[in-house]
């Protein structure tokens, strides 16, 4: 698929599984998704595609978490 049409699986779907290698694979999800589990949120990620590089989001822990 093209960079374009991974973005659009994502965003129609609101996630989706892709391979990312032999035998790995991956959850990725719409920017702003409620798809992620517990403090988990959706963060910047690349795929390859097609047409190269494709800018797209994982949910990962987040960098910073504020006290609270």
């Amino acid at each position: 698929m093209t960079c374009q049409q991974t973005q659009a699986l994502i965003q129609s779907h609101g996630s989706a599984v892709l391979t990312t290698g032999p035998n790995t694979y991956a959850l990725y999800v719409r920017r702003y998704s409620n798809a992620c589990d517990g403090s988990e949120i959706p963060a910047v990620g690349f795929v390859q595609t097609l047409d190269g590089q494709c800018l797209v989001h994982r949910c990962r822990e987040p960098l910073y978490t504020p006290p609270g």
